[in-house]
């Protein structure tokens, strides 16, 4: 289960306003502007739904990493000062 933190704040004067919206959870965060509250809810709802995707995303990624740095160390093509990650 995540625990998700939503903070949703207007931003500027009336004449260009725009909706902060800050959220995160203990695998993520983000943030971003909207041009109303209706926009920011909707993102805010989005970026909820969306949480357990992204951490299985990225753990992929994390893992691709993982097995890319093995395969260099195995083949040799590490050093202790370089590696070949660039």
């Amino acid at each position: 289960m995540n625990k998700f933190t939503v903070t949703i704040e207007r931003q500027g004067d009336r004449d260009y306003e725009l909706w902060k919206v800050e959220l995160k959870c203990d695998t993520d965060n983000s943030c971003v502007y909207e041009k109303s509250i209706d926009k920011a809810m909707v993102y805010a709802s989005n970026w909820c739904k969306n949480a357990k995707q992204r951490a299985r995303e990225k753990d992929i990624m994390n893992n691709a990493i993982m097995e890319s740095i093995a395969l260099d160390r195995i083949a040799g093509i590490t050093t202790s000062t370089s590696d070949s990650l660039d």
